[in-house]
């Protein structure tokens, strides 16, 4: 029986992060087809948005190499979209020429990580993305943009909110339709999370990705929510992180995040039973299992 609270939103979309952001960092290359039947899955449990591939350089991240030959197998179901994640304009070419429909891109929020991650500056990083964004849009493409190390960095400490801000501000201000705040190393609190929020002051066009290094991510998902938000980005079963980040462990599981939405009574349209099914079966091929704490309870259940 769900407990609303009051000052929540009614409906929360959850951005499926799985099959990308989930799998990357696997030692193991994934089978494509495993990879198809795992978004077919996806699809199947209810999820709108299921962020499929990334279209980095194979030497980046050899787990995504199949990034073309993945969405060529995918059976698209009406009503679902399929964002990928791209680079660069190379990229971006791509996921045109696969008839991609939405693509999503990925900036810093420091100095340090922006070096790391896309061998630019703070400040060069919007040279790279503005012809992407703008050719983007030009083609009807939806773009939306991720920032990394929102809330602290593992080479500078805690990321001031002006900073993060600025960022994000140049990045809406491009055309990207959705700003999804990462908090790449797990360090936020919901305190934090409100205060960055609030210094937005447009949660409508605001996302949320946490990990949950310090066991904050649902945490800091209400704080999220109680301040306006309601996209919040997850991975059914908890996989994932940055391969650039050592410190960066699982995404907020899918499934921990379902149940404390359906115990609050916020739609999200998803069938719990069929996500951690999915999880279990996918645990079996990678071979160890799920971290997320719903999927480990219901699946002894």
């Amino acid at each position: 029986m769900p407990y609303p609270m009051e000052g929540l939103p009614h409906q929360v979309t959850i951005y499926e992060v799985g099959p990308r952001d989930g799998l990357q960092n696997e030692s193991s290359v994934v089978p494509v087809e495993v990879k198809a039947e795992f978004i077919h899955r996806l699809a199947d449990a209810g999820h709108k948005v299921i962020e499929a591939t990334s279209f980095v350089h194979p030497d980046w991240v050899p787990q995504l190499a199949d990034a073309g030959e993945l969405l060529a197998r995918l059976h698209r179901k009406p009503g679902v979209r399929y964002p990928v994640l791209v680079p660069n304009l190379r990229g971006l070419d791509r996921a045109l020429e696969l008839q991609a429909d939405e693509i999503a891109i990925f900036a810093s929020a420091t100095e340090t990580f922006a070096a790391k991650n896309l061998n630019r500056s703070l400040e060069s990083q919007f040279d790279m993305f503005e012809p992407v964004v703008a050719r983007a849009l030009d083609n009807g493409l939806k773009v939306r943009a991720y920032v990394s190390m929102c809330f602290g960095d593992p080479w500078e400490g805690p990321t001031p909110v002006k900073q993060v801000v600025a960022v994000g501000e140049r990045l809406l201000g491009l055309g990207c339709h959705e700003l999804s705040l990462g908090d790449t190393i797990g360090v936020g609190t919901p305190g934090h999370v409100t205060a960055l929020i609030d210094a937005f002051r447009t949660p409508e066009r605001l996302a949320v990705h946490f990990h949950d290094t310090y066991g904050q991510a649902l945490s800091n998902t209400l704080a999220a929510l109680e301040a306006g938000v309601t996209t919040v980005d997850a991975s059914t079963g908890g996989i994932g992180g940055c391969p650039y980040a050592e410190s960066a462990t699982g995404n907020l599981a899918t499934e921990d995040l379902v149940w404390m939405l359906q115990g609050l009574g916020i739609e999200t349209g998803l069938d719990l039973g069929k996500l951690v099914s999915t999880s279990v079966w996918l645990a079996e091929l990678l071979g160890r299992p799920s971290p997320s704490r719903v999927v480990q309870a219901l699946s002894k259940g």
